[in-house]
Formats: structure tokens, sequence, C-alpha cells
């Protein structure tokens, strides 16, 4: 282990604590969220021994990429994890009562997710509100407390008339008194300059009984500086990953920060050895994971201007490629500070910073401001997010409300517990653990996609979006995907497939209260030798949109690329049927596109004759949906 060099005394030198980002927000704001499991399990032991605070490891994207992208279990992810790193703490970012979506969720399902995490690993939960909305912490916080769990509370950090270090230190002093074990100031734009860090975390110090971490991204190049300031000012532990996937939206690079602190006589405890050999395997990995699109900047001062946190540049460039419209990102991003003060300034860090990312891409491509809104857009105008840091401009509010009222409560306040209903959705023969119905609860079309590939025989599983993503650069020797059968004889899925394989009665025996926590009742059901296969997962199974049909008359066309659904959500009724006539502005289907939902709403009083789409389909921008008569 290594000491700091210019200390006379290392006992009694100061002790600063590294958290290592490598296997989540680093690759999330790098590589689009492409790293595996495999890629993480191989180095794990090393990095486990590397010596560091905590290892950021899951929650933020990596949830639903796993399910959406790569087919894999992020709770199978999580357990494989803990059962190699013994010495390190694990640690995710918890996104509140949104959890790991974009939307809040009834009391029962936080609860329970939280309890989950924690029994499957989990030891450090950082827990954000992209508001800054205590109302949507304290339930949170309660959580990971009851789970025996760290609760590290946050503040998002931003720039705006509204935000202040008064303001900032309000809020931490709320999460302290919630029960917080630690701060951590997250700032995801990478927009904290030195002196403000040394202002904001010294007033903190002050304030605070609590440790203070500090959490930067290096978009703007600032984030090396501002930590040195910050740790002067009496941080006492900062993020930070190796070299290779530092750097311009990620974190500062682990090595720097070490050649640096310990210079100053601070004690990191950190084995250099160790995070070089972690290093060497990620640069080694990079030409296989980094994307396309990724960014070639070593800084973006612009970020100075947009506020786009690290996470979201490597997203949007991926969604406006996705909608070939890349080269449009510039109007994009003159668009979003635009976009975010009409929405009272939230942070812009998920689900907000998505909210806004999203909403400005529609207005560019849209060709009108709001003229395409997605549902999130409206129900975080409506208040079902929090409140907004500052007041929404009225003239947009009322564009995207029409005559609906906002509410004042707490959000989560207005939702019934969720989990009941959502196992009596649930087909048994999908559902291979009590986890599984978590997954669903928090990405439903999603995780039914996933369940849905998971339940076919190896061999006819169509490739992942993640392999077919891969398919021209494995194009002269094309392995069949590995995967695991779907019932999985190892140990560790065995114990917890006993815990809540096929819970074909569970419905019957949910008594949760919103609030309590309590455990599920698991009923064991004889698994069977083999699923019956059911059809693919739409993104796997049409990783193109499908033949537009040829058709005389009207029609109402995909606004953008994205997938086509009927509902809003499984089990609930579709918005327009066959024959029926709607008005203008009614709903009539949605098209999921850049992980929000968008109604396509009727221009004027028309009769739907036919839907020229199936529920899940991919459609392509200018794609026949449905073919309609004017009324």
């Amino acid at each position: 282990m290594t000491t700091p060099k210019n200390a006379k005394n290392a006992a009694k030198a100061p002790r600063l604590r590294i958290t290592d980002t490598t296997l989540r927000d680093a690759h999330q704001s790098l590589w689009a969220t492409r790293m595996r499991t495999d890629d993480i399990l191989q180095i794990l032991a090393d990095v486990d021994n590397a010596g560091y605070y905590s290892l950021e490891c899951w929650g933020g994207a990596t949830f639903d990429v796993c399910l959406r992208f790569l087919r894999e279990n992020p709770w199978e992810r999580l357990r494989q994890m803990k059962a190699i790193a013994r010495k390190t703490p694990l640690q995710m970012l918890l996104r509140g009562q949104n959890i790991l979506g974009y939307r809040n969720y009834a009391d029962d399902v936080l609860y329970r997710f939280v309890s989950l995490a924690a029994e499957n690993g989990m030891d450090i939960f950082r827990v954000f509100d992209a508001l800054n909305d205590n109302r949507n912490l304290e339930h949170a916080l309660a959580a990971v407390k009851k789970a025996g769990g760290h609760a590290q509370g946050t503040i998002c950090y931003t720039v705006s008339p509204v935000h202040t270090v008064e303001k900032f230190v309000q809020i931490a002093k709320e999460q302290e008194s919630m029960g917080a074990d630690s701060l951590c100031i997250k700032d995801m734009a990478g927009i904290l300059s030195p002196a403000a860090a040394r202002e904001l975390v010294g007033a903190l110090v002050r304030k605070l009984k609590i440790p203070v971490q500090l959490h930067c991204h290096m978009t703007s190049g600032m984030a090396v500086a501002s930590y040195y300031e910050a740790v002067q000012a009496g941080a006492g532990a900062v993020d930070c990953c190796v070299a290779t996937m530092s750097g311009y939206s990620s974190q500062p690079a682990i090595e720097t920060l070490l050649a640096i602190f310990e210079d100053a006589g601070y004690m990191t405890g950190v084995d250099h050895h160790a995070v070089e050999k972690e290093n060497a395997y990620f640069l080694a990995l990079k030409p296989k994971r980094e994307p396309t699109h990724g960014a070639v900047e070593v800084v973006d001062v612009d970020v100075l201007e947009h506020h786009i946190p690290g996470g979201m540049i490597s997203n949007l460039r991926s969604q406006l490629q996705q909608q070939g419209a890349l080269d449009r990102i510039g109007e994009v991003l003159e668009e979003l500070p635009r976009v975010r003060k009409d929405l009272g300034y939230p942070s812009l860090v998920t689900p907000t910073s998505q909210i806004v990312g999203v909403q400005a891409v529609m207005n560019i491509l849209a060709g009108e401001r709001y003229g395409m809104v997605p549902q999130e857009t409206k129900d975080y105008v409506k208040g079902l997010y929090g409140r907004s840091p500052a007041p929404i401009d009225a003239k947009v509010a009322k564009k995207i409300l029409g005559g609906e009222k906002p509410i004042t409560c707490r959000p989560a306040d207005l939702l019934p517990p969720r989990l009941p209903a959502a196992a009596k959705e649930l087909d048994p023969k999908l559902i291979q653990a009590e986890e599984d119905i978590l997954s669903y609860c928090l990405f439903p079309e999603v995780a039914l996609g996933y369940f849905k590939w998971r339940a076919l025989l190896p061999a006819e599983r169509p490739l992942s979006p993640a392999d077919l993503e891969n398919a021209p650069k494995k194009a002269e020797a094309a392995p069949a995907p590995v995967a695991a059968s779907v019932v999985d004889t190892s140990a560790e899925s065995m114990r917890f497939a006993e815990i809540g394989r096929l819970v074909a009665s569970l419905a019957s025996q949910l008594g949760v209260t919103a609030s309590s926590g309590a455990a599920l009742p698991l009923v064991p059901v004889a698994v069977p030798a083999a699923a019956k296969p059911v059809a693919p997962a739409p993104e796997a199974a049409k990783a193109v949109p499908a033949a537009p049909v040829a058709v005389n008359g009207p029609t109402i066309n995909a606004p953008l690329n994205g997938t086509f659904y009927r509902s809003s959500a499984p089990g609930k009724p579709n918005l327009a049927e066959e024959g029926t006539s709607v008005k203008a502005g009614d709903p009539v289907c949605i098209v999921e596109a850049m992980k929000l939902f968008n109604q396509i709403k009727a221009e004027k009083a028309c009769r739907i004759v036919k839907f020229l789409a199936k529920h899940g389909d991919h459609v392509a921008k200018g794609q026949p949906m449905a073919s309609i008569e004017w009324l």
C-alpha cells in the first residue's frame, strides 16, 4: 500500500477516501452503459484489492440497459459482484422515489426494492432527487436505514438564479434530520468551480455532523481543481475512475488524484499497482465497448451554458443518431437551456435531464416548441415529479396541461400499492424470482421483453440488441450468443430460485402496505423441465422497423423512430380502438423513443379505420401507424 510522500508521520496524515466509479458512472458517461457483467467480473477481484472506500457499480442506467439492451439480469449481476467483492462496500445510485426509472413509484415498490437490493449485496445507497425535493427522499432514506444499508443523502448541484449556497445547506440539513449517514454533492454536469466548491463544502462542513463527499464530472475541465479545494475545505471522500475511463463527461482519474493528494500529505490507502492493473484491463476493453458516436473532445466549455450531465451527453448523441438527426445536435444544445428555464430550472440529472433533453430534441425535430410533448414532460409540469425549483413558465404550462391543475402534495401520496396488481398481471411461467416482479414494476414493457426472451431455449433466442449492434464486426465468425439455460442450476441461482421461483400464487397472498417494506410471502412451485417457447421480445425480434403497409387515404404517421404501443402500460386499455372515433387532441397510440413515452394525438376529429403496426413493433419516422377517415 502507498503512503503520503510528504507526510512526516503517516499515522497522523489526514485520510481521503476514494470511491471508484469505473463500474457504473464512468462507462455510463463514456460508453453509453455498454459494459457487460462478464467485463466486470473478470477484473473485479483486482479492483476489490485496490483499497477503495467503495465501488459504485449498480443503479443509475445500468439496470434498464441490462434488461433492454444487454439481455442480462441486473439482480444476477449484483449477486455475482458481491460474491467476488468481499473487501470493498458496493455502492449504487438510487433516484429517490423514482428508484431507477423516470417517474415516481409507490412506496411499497420502493421499500421492497431497497430491501431486495440490500439482501442481494448492496451496501451504500446514494439517494438523490432531481429536483432536490426532500419529500421524494424521505421514504427512500427510511427504506435504506430499515434494510441496514448506509444511506447517503445527496444535493444535486446546479447553477441558476434560484440555487444558492444557503438553499443547498438547508436541503442538506433536512436530509441529515431524515437519517442520512453522509452527504454527497452531485455535480453531474461538471460545472462546480473550485471557488464554489470551497464555499459550498465549507458551509456544509460547518453546519452538518455527517461526512461530505464530492462527485464531479470532468466535462468542463474544472473537476480536479474543484476536488482539491473541496478536500481542503473538509470533504472526506471523492469519486473518480481509472485513467482510461476518465475525462470529458466522466470523472477525474484516480491516478491523477492519488498523485495530487498523496503529495499534499493525505493518506488514501489505495494500492497503485492494483489501479494500474485495473486501468490496463479497461484500456484493452475500450475498443470493443466504446460507441462509434462517442465524444472526441477533451473539454466542452459549452457545458457551462447547456449544463448537460455526463451520462446524458453520450445518451443524447446515441438518441439523435437513432433518429437520424445527429447533425442537429448543435440546435438541440442551444434549445436545451431555453427548455430548462421554461420548466423552472430543474437540475439536469436523471430523470429531469432526460425530460428536459428529450423535450429539447422534440422541439427541434417537430419544428414547433412544445408541439409534441412526452407524457413525462406533462407529468413534470403537473407536479408529479415534485416541486420545480422555480415556477414553471405560465404560458408553457397552459400549452402542456390545458385546463388541468397541478398537484401540490408529495407525488407518491397519490399512488396506491403496486405490488399486488403487478403480481396478478404477470404470467407465472415467465417469473423466476421475486426480483423479477420489481423489475416489471420499474420497466413493464422492457422487463416483459427480457422475460420472454429469457424463457426461450438458448438456441432459439434472437440476438440481443447488444449483439446486433456488434453484428457487422462479427460477420466473418458469428458465434451463437452465450446465454444461461432457462433453468439455471448454479448454487447461487438455485438459492434465489427457491426464494421466488414461479410465484404462481403470489398475488393472492400479498398483504403489503404502502410503507411497510414487509417481505413478500413466497410460495414454492414445481419447476418445469423446460419453459414453453414464447414470442421473442419486440426489441430483439425486430431490430429494424417493420415494412410499412401500403394504404390509400389519410394516415397517422410516426413522428420519429421508436416503438409503437397501443396502450400506456401492460394491463391498461388501448388508447384508441379500430372503428371508433376520436376528437382533435385525443391520444391514439404511443411511440416510445429516447426512453420516454410520446402520446400521438389526432390532429383533428377522425375515425380509426385500422392500425397498421402491432403493439411492440419498431416504427420509422414517417411510417403510417393507422389509417383514418376524417370526420
